[in-house]
């Protein structure tokens, strides 16, 4: 079977409609803490605004240049973009239902209010009033539309207040005049006389919008906020400085054409049909607000809400073990590979592998992938010391990598500026590998000590992302990461390696070598079995070959935290796939691999996706755990998350979603919670075992 028809696989961009709906439960969850459910409701505006910066902007873009194929669920760009309208606007309005009708009255119960001004006391409104004229009202800017002065650039997902009014001496004649709210201040702003009582900053500007057009009479004010294409088209074939293409790019990007408008629902219709012709968007586009417009504050909220600890997730802090936290790190790899599982352990361990690299005499050389990295890096600080320490720094720097390319372009001046050799990948290519490679002179010989990983070197998402790495010395492994930064940083193309895989098409063609031979094995009579966990699966190649497995036997366990395009429950298809995701805690990151093997259980972690943009347009990296200990642990791990009853939903037939739940509260089994738990005894037990030989 070939297994080609487009009724077998899920819309990608639906499919991520439906993972910000998982996201959104989460806020409906009581079981959550209170502010916690509150922060789903802004991660679930968050991604949304993302999805349509992208994938709504890229949709459009075919359209316009007349692209007349369809996806591989057989939707034409138009098809999608009908349905995403369809989705959103009720996602949209379940984002509101639940932020109004549920956390906002659960939010006053606690005595945390977002008041209006008619609610506020003399006191407060006198506080507000000053707020304004003292610091609002500098920097406010009215822009009026009339024949000398043309609509005014909306710039994307700024707050602005539209407004109809009279002008002075003219009292027949409607014009009409924007606001856009000042994001230098906070937008929400905490109010005095009471502990926790909030009021929004627009709110502060409607009472005093008066005060910036004198002499004229206010007939209607809205707030509202455009999305605009984001995205970056960068031709890097046609171009020699990729830095400057970038640095270009960054300022076109806020230029990009209107993909969506919310405004207050109390918008009249004159006014919406005004602003909505002139930034040429469709009724489909449109979406009326019942709350404040753009929920992505909430964070703001949750920061300066005092008091409330209970009502958040309790504090942790990542462990690490004594022997690596106050050891040498070459000596304990050079004792064993070491396996570590964030955000449950520490990240202090990849900086301090970075540190010890640049501050240890022996050490010859640091190579090194930064895709991501946060914007105060302790890994850059390290990196820079280690090229005025004389050791031969190479850092690539990934200036692509979506809404990071400001930071990283600042990071690789910084680097370039301390002495580092940086290079920017490959042509055509994402470097999406996640890599540290250091050359250490010990006697007469040279070792190479490699860190690879599933996340980002980025200790602030390491905090909230649950991603997994290991440390090796393992000598086939150090000359297959040689050989990538050759291929990297030169014209090298490796005729082989020895146990690492990278793509574009590596990762793939290994995958699917591994899913034949669970293939073989079933049809041999033996115990087919497969387990994977990633973050999104929409490879249509990819998931053909599971269909294939699954065809053949083959048991098939995933666990794919967003987009899915595979169906379960097929007949004679896909009755031997399940499919879970987990939403909780902490977001999900790791990328793990699984094959039986008749026995042998063959397991790697990598960076990629089963996207066909991972496995065809990135540079990517697929390792295997050797050591079988610490792929006992992986092992033990996956199941642990398999067997979630607590946060996980698992497909259904008709690709809907249902929640999981425990048969009774001694049954519930909360993965994240269990490994948070159970995080020290885990790693002490672990690392134990690994460097002490003795121990089975």
């Amino acid at each position: 079977m070939a297994f080609e028809d487009s009724h077998l696989f899920n819309s990608r961009e639906l499919s991520w409609i439906d993972f910000d709906d998982r996201v959104l439960d989460e806020a409906s969850d009581k079981r959550n803490p209170l502010l916690e459910r509150l922060r789903f409701v802004g991660i679930s505006q968050n991604n949304l605004d993302e999805f349509v910066n992208i994938r709504v902007a890229s949709l459009h873009k075919m359209i316009s240049v007349g692209y007349k194929g369809s996806d591989a669920a057989g939707l034409t760009p138009k098809e999608q973009l009908k349905q995403i309208s369809i989705k959103t606007h009720k996602l949209v309005e379940k984002q509101y239902d639940i932020f109004k009708n549920h956390i906002v009255p659960a939010l006053n119960r606690h005595k945390i209010k977002i008041l209006k001004i008619d609610d506020l006391s003399q006191q407060q409104k006198s506080y507000v009033n000053s707020f304004f004229d003292q610091k609002l009202y500098p920097v406010l800017t009215p822009m009026a539309v009339d024949v000398s002065r043309p609509f005014p650039f909306i710039t994307n997902d700024t707050l602005n207040i539209a407004l109809r009014i009279y002008k002075p001496g003219n009292e027949k004649k409607k014009a009409i005049a924007f606001v856009q709210v000042p994001d230098v201040f906070p937008r929400v702003i905490k109010l005095p006389f009471a502990e926790n009582s909030f009021i929004m900053q627009e709110d502060i500007i409607k009472s005093n919008i008066n005060k910036l057009f004198v002499g004229s009479t206010i007939r209607e004010m809205a707030c509202f906020t455009i999305t605009r294409d984001m995205d970056m088209d960068v031709a890097e074939s046609d171009t020699s400085d990729l830095m400057k293409e970038i640095e270009q790019e960054l300022k076109k990007r806020q230029h990009g054409k209107a993909m969506r408008i919310e405004f207050e629902a109390d918008m009249s219709s004159t006014l919406k049909k005004y602003i909505t012709k002139k930034i040429n968007l469709h009724e489909d586009d449109c979406y009326a607000i019942h709350g404040p417009v753009d929920l992505t504050f909430v964070n703001q909220l949750i920061s300066q809400v005092s008091g409330h600890a209970d009502l958040m997730y309790p504090k942790f802090e990542p462990y690490l073990p004594k022997a690596v936290k106050n050891g040498n790190i070459f000596n304990l790899v050079s004792r064993s590979d070491l396996f570590f599982n964030h955000p449950y352990d520490s990240f202090d361990i990849v900086t301090k592998f970075i540190q010890q690299a640049a501050e240890d005499e022996n050490s010859l050389a640091i190579k090194i992938t930064l895709y991501r990295v946060s914007s105060k890096s302790p890994i850059i600080k390290y990196l820079k010391k280690a090229a005025a320490n004389g050791k031969q720094v190479t850092v690539l720097v990934e200036l692509k990598a979506r809404f990071d390319e400001e930071n990283n372009v600042h990071w690789a001046h910084e680097l370039e500026k301390a002495g580092c050799h940086v290079i920017y990948g490959l042509v055509g290519l994402k470097t999406h590998c996640k890599l540290a490679l250091i050359i250490r002179k010990e006697g007469n010989k040279i070792s190479r000590y490699m860190h690879m990983a599933t996340g980002n070197y980025n200790e602030s998402t390491a905090k909230h992302y649950t991603d997994m790495c290991i440390f090796t010395k393992h000598q086939e492994m150090g000359m297959d990461a040689t050989n990538i930064f050759n291929m990297l940083s030169g014209f090298s193309q490796p005729p082989k390696f020895h146990k690492l895989t990278i793509s574009p098409n590596g990762i793939r063609n290994k995958l699917m070598d591994m899913l034949d031979n669970e293939i073989k094995n079933v049809k041999a009579g033996h115990k087919g079995f497969v387990q994977m966990k990633m973050n999104s699966l929409s490879d249509p190649r990819m998931i053909r070959k599971l269909y294939e497995a699954s065809a053949a036997g083959v048991k098939i366990n995933l666990i794919v935290r967003g987009i899915c395009n595979l169906k379960v429950g097929i007949p004679n298809i896909s009755e031997n796939i399940s499919v879970h995701s987990i939403v909780g805690q902490f977001l999900e990151h790791s990328r793990i691999y699984c094959f039986y093997d008749n026995g042998n259980n063959r397991v790697f972690l990598s960076s990629a996706d089963l996207m066909n943009r991972n496995l065809s347009r990135r540079v990517e990296l697929l390792f295997p755990i050797l050591n079988h200990k610490i792929k006992n642990h992986i092992l033990w791990i996956y199941e642990k998350m398999w067997n979630d009853n607590v946060k996980t939903r698992f497909m259904l037939p008709d690709s809907t979603w249902q929640h999981s739940k425990p048969n009774n509260e001694e049954n519930a089994l909360d993965s994240q919670k269990y490994l948070l738990q159970n995080r020290q005894r885990l790693a002490d037990d672990l690392l134990d075992s690994l460097i002490n030989p003795l121990r089975k």
